[in-house]
């Protein structure tokens, strides 16, 4: 018997460094070894992704295929174009391949593909090794020995890992890899059904991913923007991937040892810009091009170093790494329900409006992508309003056009714009939220994104809902003058800063010095030189909100309650008075960690100055209107 044919499968792992997967294939000592990416058409149609994202992931993908050149000239990571679920077993015999080597995935679709491949691969008589890396510690192992719990805190996770075990440290890159051999591919190629297509409204070009099973010219090559039918100028983005990128930003970082060792999430400001004060290696955290082990202990050993007045969890950098881990094995025991709050038993069900249409599966009911009932047109002028940043709320407009435009926010800006759109004015179900933001987002994590949409909506994770952020205070708080609002939101750029968070009440003499006028909703019949009116007043919105999560939490329904499910929710939340959804005094301004401090009785006025909105009495549009009992028109 010869020596192993290893067929090695890049995903989410798209680095050389810190690679446990890729380590087993090399300690098989193997005649011949093939990096390999396939495209999984469950992510190039299924799953949202704007351009910035599609760009950030072609980065990572060559430049670790000129990083397997440099290591061996004959080869590069080889990208072939079919369903891993019919493509692997074709190449296991055009290929003649002994060995299967991947990193376990977490995703609740992955892991269901990922055991249908190794059903595909022990038929042929090809052995699978698997290796756990995505994370600081293996999630499945996490969940046995939390019995089968989710993750729900950073402590729980914390004493659950001590159980597991220390956290691995990293191991190095290789030095050498083994020769590719002939690679034939004049099987049949399976096209994918590419209908529905989430992604249709970004292709601009002819979509020809799949035109040829080894690419337009034959050799393997990185897909392009425009083979996947995307235009190059729709990659906006300025941050560039790839794991040399990511260790270099990692040396830059440790670099600074006082920034690294005291770092705290909380103290860094989500104004701050060119640069940000954050690392921004989630994305490629999110890729695999940077290993979270090694980002860890790099951290942790400064830590011990600097000893005294260094930062410790939740607030360090090895904080937010044990974020990331808690949410990945929360997922990993939920499953599927998950992203969603029908049938997740840990997710609160709050009746907010534009909730998300279902569909029945094998797997149960399941929220449908990007789909939802407009139970109320003014929320749902609200959502197109909130995502397309013209809220008349400055900081949260300016943020939303820098998440558009490049793909990222800093993780406090993440929670002012999630607060706002939930239980802090617009009560928009935040399934809604996090759509844009998968779609948007190019360090898009479906674990963290649910995640931290349930805790920015006190459905999970966190219940403090009378902590609020204002999107007056808040900002601020990190930007007195108000030049991220001036870089984002252009027609504001020559307000004078006493008016530059609130320009509803600034004088028509103010606003003519700055040559914009407040009119109109930023989204019908738009002119040069003018600023939308704000879309509510954000005290009474407040407050309405606040009442209605008060109901919602005395009532205590959760998302696999029969209930729910039934849609009898309605008759309790009715019989609890719901109908007058009467608003509550008090509240705070923060996010939720006491981050604002600001005075709250200053924003009271908010919305209410020289062109504040006129109240009107609420007219009924659908069943979730009762839960807004005044809307300002």
């Amino acid at each position: 018997m010869g020596k192993p044919r290893v067929l090695y499968w890049f995903r989410t792992d798209l680095r050389l460094h810190d690679s446990p997967a890729l380590k087993a294939a090399l300690d098989l000592d193997p005649a011949v070894l093939w990096p390999i990416f396939t495209w999984d058409p469950h992510y190039v149609y299924r799953v949202k992704g704007g351009v910035n994202r599609w760009q950030y992931l072609l980065d990572c993908q060559t430049n670790l295929s000129e990083s397997i050149q440099k290591l061996n000239a004959k080869s590069k990571l080889f990208v072939l174009r079919e369903a891993p679920q019919t493509l692997f077993p074709k190449l296991f015999k055009a290929w003649n391949i002994t060995h299967l080597v991947f990193e376990r995935d977490t995703d609740a679709y992955a892991k269901e593909r990922d055991k249908a491949v190794i059903v595909l691969a022990e038929k042929a008589g090809v052995r699978v090794i698997t290796r756990s890396g995505r994370t600081l510690w293996d999630s499945d192992e996490l969940v046995a020995k939390n019995g089968g719990k989710p993750t729900m805190s950073i402590t729980q996770l914390q004493a659950v890992g001590r159980k597991v075990g220390e956290i691995p440290r990293p191991i190095p890159a290789p030095t050498h890899l083994p020769d590719p051999d002939d690679m034939p591919v004049e099987f049949k190629q399976d096209k994918p059904d590419t209908d529905p297509d989430l992604n249709a409204h970004h292709r601009g070009g002819n979509d020809e991913t799949y035109d040829k099973i080894a690419g337009p010219n034959g050799d393997f090559a990185i897909a392009t923007l425009q083979e996947l039918g995307f235009s190059a100028a729709e990659a906006t983005t300025p941050h560039r991937g790839g794991e040399t990128i990511a260790l270099g930003r990692l040396e830059e970082i440790f670099s600074d040892e006082e920034y690294a060792a005291t770092f705290r999430k909380p103290k860094t400001s989500p104004a701050a810009f060119e640069p940000q004060s954050t690392t921004l290696l989630s994305p490629m955290l999110h890729f695999g091009a940077l290993s979270p082990r090694l980002f860890y202990w790099r951290a942790q050993d400064l830590v011990d170093k600097y000893g005294k007045g260094a930062s410790t969890p939740p607030e360090s950098l090895t904080g937010q790494l044990l974020f990331r881990d808690m949410y990945f094995a929360a997922q990993a025991a939920i499953g599927s329900p998950f992203v969603q709050t029908l049938n997740n038993a840990h997710c609160r069900f709050i009746p907010w409006h534009l909730p998300s249409k279902a569909e029945a599966t094998d797997a149960g009911d399941v929220a449908i992508s990007g789909e939802y009932h407009v139970d109320s047109p003014q929320a749902e002028k609200w959502f197109q309003r909130w995502k397309a940043g013209v809220t008349g709320f400055p900081f949260v407009d300016a943020l939303m056009r820098q998440l558009r435009a490049e793909g990222w926010i800093h993780h406090l800006g993440r929670h002012m714009v999630a607060c706002f759109l939930t239980r802090g004015g617009c009560y928009v179900h935040w399934e809604r939220g996090a759509d844009v933001f998968e779609e948007w987002l190019i360090d898009h994590e479906p674990a963290c994104n649910a995640g931290n949409w349930q805790w920015l909506s006190c459905t999970a994770f966190y219940s403090q809902y009378y902590r609020c952020y204002s999107p007056v205070a808040f900002g601020q708080k990190w930007d007195k003058k108000g030049e991220f609002i001036r870089k984002w939101v252009p027609e504001l750029k020559n307000l004078d800063e006493k008016f530059i968070y609130e320009p509803w009440k600034a004088s028509k003499a103010a606003l003519g010095k700055a040559s914009v006028k407040i009119e109109g909703d930023g989204l019908e019949h738009k002119r040069d030189g003018t600023y939308p009116t704000p879309m509510f007043d954000f005290s009474e919105r407040r407050s309405v909100c606040m009442a209605a999560m008060k109901r919602a939490y005395s009532i205590g329904l959760y998302g696999n309650d029969d209930k729910v499910k039934d849609g009898t929710w309605k008759e309790l939340f009715e019989k609890a008075g719901e109908t007058e959804m009467e608003g509550l005094d008090g509240g705070n301004d923060d996010d939720g960690e006491n981050a604002d401090d600001a005075d709250y009785k200053k924003e009271r006025g908010a919305g209410a100055g020289k062109h504040a909105r006129s109240q009107s009495t609420a007219t009924k549009e659908g069943p979730m209107d009762r839960f807004a009992k005044k809307l300002r028109t």
